[in-house]
């Protein structure tokens, strides 16, 4: 794995730190595919049962495409429609990484330590858990570039902070301070920047430790109703729950809430 991604796995918790701080942790080529093949990694791993996903440095979280490098590949294939033209990165990067994201079968914990900004602001959005400094912000930036949204975030934002507000911010995109964020639900946590490593990480363990296959259950159920009625949503609810109720972490869960003690979740 290139080193403009870290990848650490310790005790369950895989932790995976975008690496160009004096880049402000932009995306070129090699961090995208980078980030892509550790988050395929985690999700494919049993080892892995929870994900944290931040920058190096102070400055950025991830500020999104790296713009040096693409005003290069603009000259070189001006209509972008090429196998190798910069566009081709939602296809090849951005989709596969939020989709990684997203539909990863334990949690992802995003702790934003600075601006988060285009794709960066994207993998925020569809983390399970944005924990952020108080000197961080977020910035849909697309527009500013005349470019439309990529990064999943047309479908996460709306859905973090309704359609009138997110149509504002990518219309209008400008600096979202950590309050701010906070305020509109983009953030769930905000936390001191010199805590910011210690608290995410705090969070993360503790997701690792619980159970994470009723986590994945969680996970398929949000989306799953986010794009279908009622009556299919609680449909699925109970396929989902009978799967649940047969597991090893339910009949472990009981027992420890009869006997009054602290339930060790395996996964399964």
């Amino acid at each position: 794995m290139a080193d403009t991604v870290l990848y650490d796995l310790a005790e369950g918790l895989a932790t995976i730190t975008l690496n160009r701080p004096d880049a402000m942790n932009a995306l070129n080529i090699d961090t995208k595919v980078a980030l892509r093949d550790a988050l395929l990694q985690a999700a494919e791993d049993p080892a892995v049962r929870a994900v944290l996903l931040t920058g190096s440095g102070r400055r950025a979280f991830c500020v999104g495409q790296d713009l040096k490098e693409h005003i290069g590949l603009l000259a070189a294939d001006r209509d972008g429609s090429g196998e190798g033209s910069t566009m081709s990165t939602v296809a090849l990067h951005y989709n596969p990484i939020v989709t990684a994201i997203a539909g990863m079968p334990k949690p992802v914990v995003a702790a934003v330590n600075g601006v988060a900004a285009g794709a960066g602001a994207g993998f925020a959005f569809a983390a399970d858990y944005r924990i952020v400094a108080d000197t961080a912000s977020f910035n849909t930036s697309f527009a500013g570039v005349a470019l439309t949204a990529d990064s999943g975030v047309s479908w996460t934002l709306q859905r973090l902070i309704g359609y009138g507000r997110a149509a504002e911010l990518l219309l209008f995109p400008r600096g979202i301070d950590a309050q701010e964020a906070l305020d509109l639900g983009i953030a769930h946590r905000v936390v001191p920047a010199d805590e910011l490593a210690d608290q995410a990480a705090a969070v993360a363990r503790r997701l690792a430790e619980g159970p994470t296959a009723a986590y994945a259950a969680l996970k398929e159920s949000l989306a799953f109703a986010a794009g279908h009625t009622l009556t299919e949503s609680l449909a699925m609810e109970d396929e989902l729950q009978r799967r649940a109720g047969a597991s090893e972490d339910h009949v472990i869960a009981v027992n420890a809430f009869v006997n009054k003690e602290k339930p060790r979740f395996t996964g399964r």
